[in-house]
């Protein structure tokens, strides 16, 4: 029986968004306002493929992506977070669910030393095409109507979990770490057990804090544990495994 860490990546595993800080390979850092002005809810991954289409078209180079989202800040103490659970590999698993895309995240873990830390990842594939734009994919399609039309995290979730119960894998406990309301879905399907950790003063929290005081057909069994920084985070982990 080990345990599964599940993270969100921006403003979780990195103290910002991805998806906007590549904006900063541009020589004047920011979109057009008719490009920015058409962004649909719920349509995040397709507003960000003309926005990269639009930095293939200025001629801002692969490299020069790469290097600059190798700069974006990882999370006060995901660092150390991340090395517990490299040390602790026999009794932890660890994997990312994220909105983000795969370049961005590879480049970053790789950046950071922490590419070691994650079993697997999923996100949107991203590649660059022949002209030199990187082309952002939907992840996969579901029924979810809660979720961006890409990505639910819940059944990413449960199909991994799945996944690896069918392989003789199973996890006493799950710890799902977020920030945003995309978090919320995948939280649900959590057990007595589990544990979801919102960050402080972000979007799930309040989601959270809401549901907690609302009488709801919608029902949350996990324990709820904010986190302000890595530590905070690791301090939870590592009581856990000791009981």
């Amino acid at each position: 029986m080990k345990t599964l860490m599940v993270f969100d990546f921006d403003h979780t595993v990195v103290d910002d968004n991805s998806d906007t800080w590549v904006i900063r390979c541009l020589p004047g850092q920011c979109l057009p306002i008719s490009l920015r002005n058409s962004y649909r809810k719920g349509h995040w991954t397709e507003f960000m493929g003309r926005a990269m289409k639009y930095i293939g078209e200025q001629e801002v180079s692969p490299d020069t992506v790469q290097r600059v989202m190798e700069t974006i800040p990882i999370t006060g103490g995901m660092t150390d977070l991340f090395q517990y659970i490299l040390e602790n590999k026999h009794s932890i698993d660890c994997i990312v669910i994220s909105d983000s895309n795969s370049m961005f995240i590879d480049w970053i873990l790789h950046a950071a030393g922490l590419r070691s830390c994650v079993d697997k990842v999923f996100t949107n594939p991203a590649k660059f095409n022949e002209c030199g734009y990187m082309e952002v994919q939907f992840h996969h399609s579901h029924a979810c109507d809660q979720c961006p039309v890409n990505l639910c995290k819940r059944k990413v979730l449960e199909q991994y979990l799945s996944e690896q119960s069918e392989s003789g894998v199973e996890y006493k406990q799950v710890f799902y770490v977020g920030d945003g309301g995309n978090d919320l879905c995948p939280a649900l399907c959590l057990r007595g057990q589990d544990v979801v950790m919102p960050r402080v003063g972000y979007t799930l929290e309040k989601l959270l804090v809401k549901l907690e005081g609302h009488k709801t057909n919608v029902m949350l069994r996990a324990r709820i544990i904010a986190w302000s920084s890595g530590a905070d985070i690791l301090d939870e982990v590592k009581r856990s495994l000791q009981l």
